[in-house]
């Protein structure tokens, strides 16, 4: 697997960067982790919307799903262009109705609810699902795919729970939006502290701490998760690729 950030910044973009989105390729099938803002822009230094297989949402957030509907437009303008796209599954959970409904447009995208409770197979790729805590139904994703693992957090604060879905990842794409000794908790977020603390617990092999906040100086977040996870840290950046 290929695993590409397009953007991993928190609750907005930072200047000429990306909120929430994950490239993720294996064998020329290609998904989309969330689509926040300014991804789709991100998205087209990598490859071209069209070659898109599936995109994969942890929950409805605008810096999560903001540009769904670009997304769709730039599918819609292609196909006019002669470039025409066979209906891009965009697959989503059924919680918010509302969140849900806007993710079939026309016959240019289809959304696709999963089950939770069940593992969802795309391509070559299989995932199951932890729902977190966070203020809007939001969904973490264990993804496998040939024996290797990634797991992405989504959005949440701490839990026990995510220790067991996260065990022995080979890499853990995990939001740290705070830094130690702050409260994320009420707004359903993690700390450095957090994320070092679930990467320890799982034993994962790569801790890449994203969902970043706009404030302080970032290469601290690593610093502190070091502090409780002895193995590699990164600090994900646009552009970043890490082969699992």
């Amino acid at each position: 697997m290929k695993l590409t950030v397009l953007g991993c910044w928190g609750g907005y973009p930072a200047k000429n960067e990306a909120s929430a989105g994950y490239l993720l390729e294996h064998e020329e099938f290609t998904v989309l982790l969330d689509c926040g803002s300014g991804v789709l822009s991100k998205l087209q230094n990598h490859t071209v919307p069209s070659k898109l297989d599936a995109v994969v949402l942890s929950h409805y957030h605008a810096d999560h799903v903001a540009d769904i509907g670009v997304l769709q437009h730039a599918l819609l303008i292609q196909g006019m262009l002669g470039n025409k796209h066979k209906t891009l599954p965009i697959y989503g959970h059924s919680e918010d109705e509302a969140g849900f409904k806007n993710l079939t447009y026309k016959d240019i995208t289809e959304g696709v609810a999963y089950n939770p409770d069940e593992t969802l197979e795309i391509g070559p790729f299989s995932i199951t699902f932890l729902k977190t805590r966070h203020p809007a139904p939001c969904f973490a994703m264990r993804i496998e795919c040939e024996g290797r693992s990634l797991v992405y957090t989504g959005d949440t604060s701490f839990m026990d729970e995510l220790v067991e879905f996260a065990s022995e990842a080979d890499l853990l794409l995990c939001e740290s939006n705070f830094y130690s000794g702050m409260d994320g908790s009420k707004a359903g977020h993690m700390t450095s502290t957090d994320a070092g603390k679930l990467a320890q617990g799982a034993e994962v092999k790569l801790l890449v701490l994203t969902h970043l906040p706009h404030f302080g100086e970032l290469s601290k977040l690593q610093e502190e998760a070091s502090e409780q996870f002895d193995r590699q840290i990164i600090i994900a950046r646009s552009s970043m690729e890490y082969y699992i």
